[in-house]
This record gives structure tokens, C-alpha cells and sequence, in this order.
């Protein structure tokens, strides 16, 4: 069927408005919005965890050389992304029940994931077996938790019919996710900050004291270690509450009318419809790149911090500072997009961190200027939490309008989302900890040679910039503008309103 042909069908004589009551009842209230946001704060929360902590976790602490801290990096990523189509395949088939088709998916995920969580932060007392432990629970983790994310995910088109709703929501989510990168880091952080990691460096050379220094750098390491378990078991509390609210204070609703008959098909045709669609592939090609830097700033930032710029005290403060600043720009962010259009937001707003993450490797270290650097990459980070969230709606309601017969894919457009950004993430750490590899990185030193050094500068800022330079030639080409969009909300409030009336027409 031609682009919009369903909805002027509809709108030449089987158009049936809604009553006003009916119109309330579908009206998503404060309560709601703020609900579905705190259910994206569990993902967003262990996620930063994971990406600012978990590299340098298990060089400095689990001590683990770089080559096989690379391997559980990667792997467990990579197995992360290849579970989300497969997850979101089997979400799309999931059946309608009295709590919808997402809820349960979140509901019965939430324990065991905590539990690998808690078990990823763990080091086992068996020397053999740590890197079978770490990719395990990683891989467990990552799974349990895209059972969870995937289907929060598509809960987006479930929670309202209504653009604007959506967009509202979206923001209130990404406030909210970004409060959980904020609380994420400082749990994270702060709490492990009270324990200092022990240095070989600053071992005595004499026999007399190395009997001493080795059990006092032992308790220290003890000490690391219990910190570590204790912000992981916070962090898993956090998740649970958040997932019961979300549970609790979130109705999700069919919105999807009379098109019920194609929740069935098959994956692999589901796959060509959506990846056989043009403004899909753009805009998840262009955000690929551009969270692909991202993700090497945030993989190697706490390393950068510590090693290259030299503020082992700080590291964790100046983190914390990037997410805040994050949090407190993304209402500024949400004002800009509507009033100046997403794709101007796009332009503005990723390339922002641009000049502030060459400031930060070409002056000499200051922490002045290192905070001052936090502060403005922080609003360019917000953007890219926000707007790939916002803008993938878009891409669901223009497939719906090009295609009315074809319905239920949302759950399929998000996970293959996701698929590619965690795909990226796995690349990036696995990457970034294999060059430090070979440049020399020694596991559980003060101080790193050079060549470690100038390879984390690289990662925290010439990478970056040129994937960011790539994303945004690739947006050039991403077709929905403003004008577009306002043209797919009226087409798809006409279909909906006509398969509301006449359902046995699709």
C-alpha cells in the first residue's frame, strides 16, 4: 500500500473521532511520565557502572592482564548485542496479557539479572577460573538485563498513541536516565573511592619492609574489593525499586487497534522490513558512530584520569561531574529540540564535546581545566542520550505510515538498535583494552610509560572526534525533518482512528 494511502482511505468516510472522555482516558498524566522514566534508570545505572568501572576493576583489582580483560570485554558485548535481536524477535511474538506484552518480560528479569550483577563485582578465590567467572556472569548479566531493556524500550509506543505524548516521556525518561548515569557513577565511585588501590611503585626496594608493604597493599586490596561488592549490592537494590515502580505505575496500552494479524511474522521477514527501510538504516549508522565515540571517551576516561592526567584521588569526582552537568542540561536540550527541530539539535549539540576533548590532551594537567572539561562535554553527552531515544520513534511512525498493513515491528526497530550500539561498546572496550595491551599497560602501577599514555589520549580524543565527524556525514542524509514528522503524526492518528471504527478493513 503507497505511503499514506491507508489513512485517506480512512479520511474519505470511515473516519470516526474520538469522544472527549475517551480522548482522557488515553491522555498519559505526570505520574505516568515519571514512572516510565525511573524504569530506564536500571539500565542506565549499571551500564555506567560497567563502562566507567569495570575495565579498570578487573586490571587493578580482580588483576587480570589487559589481553583477557580484553576478551571478557568483548565477548560478553558482543554476546549482549547478538541476544538483542533475538530477544526483540521474541518480545514482537510475545501474547497480549492483562499486563500487556512488555511488563512481564521486565518483571521476571529483574532478580536474577540483580544477582549476576551483584556476582560480575566479585572476585572469586580461585586464581584458574576468574576469567570463565567474569565472562559468565557478564554474559548472564547482559542477557537478563536485554530482557529487560528491550522490552522497556518498545514500551515507548505502548504508553501512548500520541506524538507529543511520546516525545514528553522521552524526555522525562532521559532525565531520568541520565540522573542514573549520575547515580551509577557516584554510588560507584564514591564508595570505592574510600578504598585506596594499592601501587607497586611505592613498594620499599629494602628487605627489611617488603614483608610489611606486601600485607599493607594486601588489606588495601581486600579492602577494594569488599567496596566494590557493597556499591554493586547498592546498585541492585536501585534496580529492583525501579523496576517495581515502573511495573506498578505504568498501564501499558494495545495501541495497535484492528493491525493485529502481523505480530506473527516471521524474524526474518521482520528483519528486511525494517532494515529495508531507508531512514531506519540512516539514522542507526549515523548514532552507531557517534555512540561509538562516546563509548571510548566513557571506556577510558577513569583510566585517562588516573594514569595519563595523574589525579588518582579524583577520578572519580571529575566522573561524577560529567553526569551531572549531563542531568542538568537535558531539559535545556528537550526546549531546543522543539523549538529548533531534532536534526539542528543533532548538529549542535554532538559535536559540542568536540573542542573540550582536545583541550583536555593538549594542555598540561591541570584539574582545573580537567573539571572544566567535564562541565562542557557533559551537555554533549546529554545529547547523546537524548536525542537517538527521540528520534527512533520517528523512524517506527514513518514505517507505519509506509507501511499500515504491517504492524507489531516496534520491539524488533529497538532491539536492532540496541544490537548495534552495544555492538559498539563491545568494540570499543575490547579494542581500547587490547591497545593498551600493546602499548605497555602494566596491571596494579602508579605510573604508566609513555606510549600508554599517548594510546589513551588517543582513545580519549583523536577517535572520538573522527567518529564523531563520520556520524554526523552519514546524519546529512537522515530524511525525517520536522515537516515530515508533523505529515507521519496526522497519517497515523487517521489510521489508528479508522481501525479503531472499522478493524475488519485491515
Amino acid at each position: 500500500m503507497a505511503r499514506g494511502e491507508g489513512a485517506e482511505q480512512c479520511s474519505s468516510g470511515l473516519l470516526h473521532t474520538l469522544s472527549p472522555q475517551q480522548e482522557r482516558k488515553r491522555a498519559l498524566t505526570v505520574w505516568s511520565k515519571v514512572c516510565f522514566a525511573i524504569g530506564g534508570a536500571p539500565y542506565q545505572i549499571t551500564a555506567t557502572a560497567l563502562g566507567f568501572f569495570l575495565q579498570i576493576f578487573l586490571l587493578d583489582v580482580a588483576l587480570l592482564d589487559p589481553l583477557n580483560a580484553s576478551v571478557i570485554l568483548f565477548v560478553g558485548r558482543a554476546w549482549d548485542a547478538v541476544t538483542d535481536p533475538a530477544i526483540g524477535f521474541l518480545v514482537s511474538r510475545s501474547p497480549w496479557t492483562r499486563h500487556g506484552r512488555m511488563m512481564p518480560w521486565i518483571l521476571v528479569s529483574t532478580i536474577p539479572a540483580v544477582l549476576c550483577y551483584f556476582l560480575i563485582w566479585v572476585v572469586p578465590p580461585i586464581e584458574q577460573g576468574k576469567i570463565m567467572w567474569y565472562l559468565l556472569f557478564y554474559c548472564l548479566f547482559q542477557t537478563l538485563q536485554t530482557c529487560f531493556h528491550v522490552p522497556y524500550s518498545a514500551l515507548t509506543m505502548f504508553i501512548s498513541n500520541k506524538q507529543e505524548e511520546r516525545d514528553s516521556a522521552t524526555a522525562y525518561r532521559m532525565t531520568v536516565e541520565v540522573l542514573g548515569t549520575v547515580i551509577g557513577t557516584g554510588v560507584q565511585g564514591q564508595i570505592v573511592g574510600m578504598a585506596n588501590t594499592p601501587c607497586i611503585n611505592n613498594t620499599s626496594p629494602t628487605n627489611s619492609s617488603n614483608h610489611s608493604v606486601h600485607g599493607n597493599n594486601s588489606q588495601l586490596l581486600d579492602n577494594k574489593r569488599l567496596a566494590y561488592m557493597i556499591a554493586s549490592a547498592v546498585i541492585s537494590l536501585i534496580y529492583v525499586l525501579c523496576a517495581v515502580v515502573l511495573f506498578f505505575g505504568v498501564r501499558e496500552q494495545d495501541n495497535q487497534g484492528g493491525l493485529k494479524a502481523q505480530k506473527h511474522m516471521s524474524f526474518q521477514t521482520g528483519l528486511r522490513l525494517v532494515m529495508g527501510h531507508g531512514p531506519y538504516v540512516k539514522l542507526v549508522l549515523a548514532f552507531l558512530f557517534t555512540s561509538l565515540a562516546f563509548m571510548l571517551l566513557e571506556g577510558n576516561f577513569a583510566v585517562f584520569i588516573k594514569y595519563t592526567l595523574g589525579f588518582r584521588e579524583d577520578f572519580q569526582n571529575i566522573l561524577l561531574v560529567i553526569m551531572l552537568s549531563a542531568t542538568l542540561t537535558i531539559p535545556m536540550w528537550q526546549w531546543f529540540l522543539c523549538r529548533f527541530g531534532k536534526k539542528t539539535a543533532v548538529y549542535i549539540g554532538i559535536p559540542w564535546a568536540v573542542p573540550f576533548v582536545i583541550l583536555v590532551v593538549c594542555v598540561k594537567s591541570s584539574l582545573f581545566v580537567s573539571y572544566i572539561v567535564s562541565i562542557a562535554a557533559g551537555a554533549s553527552v546529554a545529547v547523546a542520550f537524548l536525542l537517538p531515544w527521540s528520534m527512533l520513534p520517528d523512524v517506527v511512525d514513518d514505517f507505519k505510515v509506509q507501511n499500515p498493513t504491517s504492524q507489531g515491528h516496534e520491539a524488533i526497530f529497538y532491539s536492532f538498535y540496541v544490537f548495534f550500539t552495544k555492538f559498539a561498546s563491545g568494540v570499543s572496550l575490547g579494542v581500547s583494552t587490547l591497545a593498551l595491551s600493546f602499548a605497555g599497560y602494566v596491571t596494579g602501577v602508579c605510573v604508566q610509560s609513555d606510549s600508554v599514555n599517548l594510546t589513551l589520549k588517543i582513545l580519549v580524543s583523536a577517535a572520538p572526534v573522527s567518529l564523531i565527524a563520520l556520524g554526523l556525514l552519514i546524519f546529512k542524509t537522515y530524511p525525517i525533518n520536522e515537516e515530515r514528522r508533523q505529515y507521519n503524526n496526522k497519517q497515523l492518528q487517521l489510521l489508528l482512528r479508522c481501525c479503531e471504527a472499522t478493524p475488519s478493513l485491515f
